[in-house]
C-alpha cells in the first residue's frame, strides 16, 4: 500500500516542479520588460539578473506621460476598441441564436462559410479589405478599423454563442411562450441572461482583436493623430535606435488593462469556453 502512495506522491512533486517551471518560463520575459522599464539610459542588456536594477527609476513612465503623445494612443485605443467589443458581442449574440435555434435556406452554408474565414490569416484579407475600406471611404478612420477589426472577430465570436446556445434546453424558452412572452422578450428575458459567460469571453475576444493588433492599423490607418497603441509604440523604434525604456514603459502600461479584465472577468471566462463547447 506504500508503494502506490509514494508513486503518487512523486507524482504530485513532479507535476508541482513542472508547473513552477512553466510558469517562470511564462512569467520570466515580462519581469524582463518590467525591469528593461525602470533601467536608466535606454539600457536594454545587463549583466545583473536582478528584476529590480541598480539605480532604478521611473524616469521613463514620467516621460511616457508628459512628453509623448501616449495618452492620445491609448485614448485612441479605447475608443475602437470599445466599438469593436460592443459590435462584436452584439452581433455574435444575435447570430448565435439564430444559427442554433432556426433552420433556415442557406443556413449550413453560411456556417461553413464563416468557419472557413476562421482558417484565412488577417495578412491574406488585407488587399480586398483595403481596397473594400477605399471604396466605402472608410480608409484612414476610425471606422475602417471598426469594420475590419469586428470582420476578423465575429466568426470565432459566433460560433461560440451558437454552441452556448445550443446548451440551453429550447423548453424554457418554449414554456415563456406559452406564458405570453413573445420571442423577443424570450431572448432578451430568459436566454440572454443564461448566455452571460459566453458573452463574457466574446466580448473580452473582441477587445483583445483590436487592443494590441498592429498589422491590419498599419495598412488602414495613416494619420499619425489617430494612431492606437501599437501603432504608437512602434514610433519608439527609429532606423538608427530603440528608445527601449519608453517602448518597454509603453509595453507594461498597455498590458495592465488587459490583465485587469482577466482578474475580473475570471469566474465567467471558465464556463463561457467550456459549455460553449458541449455541441458545436
Amino acid at each position: 500500500m506504500k508503494k502506490p502512495r509514494d508513486l503518487s506522491r512523486t507524482g504530485q512533486i513532479f507535476s508541482h516542479f513542472y508547473l513552477l517551471l512553466v510558469t517562470a518560463f511564462a512569467v520570466w520575459p515580462v519581469l524582463q520588460v518590467i525591469s528593461v522599464s525602470l533601467r536608466p539610459g535606454d539600457r536594454l542588456l545587463s549583466k545583473s539578473l536582478a528584476i529590480i536594477p541598480d539605480g532604478a527609476t521611473l524616469d521613463t513612465y514620467v516621460r511616457l506621460f508628459t512628453r509623448e503623445p501616449f495618452l492620445r494612443w491609448l485614448w485612441n485605443s479605447v475608443q475602437v476598441s470599445a466599438a469593436v467589443t460592443v459590435i462584436g458581442a452584439g452581433l455574435a449574440a444575435t447570430a448565435g441564436y439564430a444559427f442554433s435555434r432556426f433552420r433556415f435556406r442557406g443556413r449550413n452554408g453560411s456556417m461553413i462559410a464563416i468557419l472557413t474565414t476562421q482558417m484565412f490569416p488577417a495578412t491574406m484579407l488585407l488587399l480586398p479589405l483595403f481596397i473594400l475600406l477605399i471604396k466605402i471611404r472608410a480608409y484612414d478612420n476610425y471606422l475602417g478599423l471598426i469594420i475590419a477589426y469586428s470582420a476578423t472577430a465575429l466568426p470565432f465570436t459566433i460560433w461560440q454563442m451558437k454552441g452556448f446556445y445550443d446548451t440551453i434546453p429550447v423548453s424554457l424558452e418554449e414554456a415563456a411562450i406559452i406564458d405570453g412572452c413573445s420571442r423577443p422578450a424570450v431572448f432578451w428575458r430568459i436566454v440572454l441572461p443564461l448566455a452571460a459567460p459566453a458573452l463574457v469571453i466574446n466580448a473580452l475576444f473582441s477587445f483583445m482583436a483590436a487592443w494590441s493588433e498592429y498589422l491590419v492599423a498599419a495598412v488602414i490607418i495613416q494619420d499619425q493623430k489617430l494612431f492606437t497603441l501599437p501603432l504608437g509604440l512602434k514610433m519608439f523604434q527609429s532606423n538608427m535606435e530603440v528608445a527601449w525604456g519608453l517602448y518597454s514603459a509603453g509595453a507594461v502600461v498597455v498590458s495592465i488593462p488587459v490583465v485587469l479584465l482577466f482578474l475580473f472577468l475570471s469566474r465567467w471566462l471558465i464556463s463561457g469556453l467550456t459549455l460553449g463547447s458541449v455541441k458545436g
